[in-house]
């Protein structure tokens, strides 16, 4: 049985704790921090995720994850999640190891434990899957993955066996 992702009303519900995290460490540091964009499309065995890519910062959260663990997730993903925001609006960017002192202290001052993982039990959420494909070398079969096999294909990586040395070749 697959799981149904949280809905609108459960995602403002998100949105809004996220907003109320960033409001209160605002207001304990006197300063004004703006809300990045949240999204909801994070997929696989994360909860929660904050990103800089190409200087735009970004929340994502996994919704099949919120909905199986709805309140455990608004409890402790949302302040983590936050708190790397935090972090990286306070530190800079690359300037503090991702769960590290200066993020430890922040979790702290939100009032959440600085846990770095949650396990959960994924059953019933889509997780997704590398593809692989099938090489092989002089002393047996391999399967790379698709990251791997496309770097083979482009010309721009090769892959040798630990074992015999030999290089893999794709076996269709």
């Amino acid at each position: 049985m697959t799981l149904e992702p949280i809905g609108a009303a459960a995602q403002q519900q998100v949105l809004d704790a996220t907003c109320a995290c960033i409001e209160h460490a605002g207001r304990l540091l006197g300063r004004d921090f703006s809300l990045p964009p949240v999204t909801f499309d994070l997929q696989g065995r994360a909860a929660g995720m904050y990103r800089v890519q190409k200087r735009q910062r970004c929340i994502r959260y996994n919704p099949y994850i919120f909905a199986k663990y709805f309140a455990d997730n608004l409890a402790n993903t949302v302040p983590h999640e936050v708190a790397h925001y935090l972090t990286d609006m306070l530190y800079g960017p690359g300037n503090v190891r991702p769960h590290g002192e200066e993020w430890r202290s922040v979790m702290c001052l939100l009032g959440a434990e600085p846990a770095v993982s949650c396990r959960y039990d994924l059953s019933g959420v889509p997780i997704r899957r590398q593809r692989r494909f099938s090489y092989r070398c002089d002393c047996g079969p391999h399967a790379i993955s698709a990251v791997r096999h496309n770097r083979v294909q482009r010309g721009s990586g090769r892959y040798v066996c630990r074992q015999c040395h030999t290089e893999l070749e794709y076996t269709g």
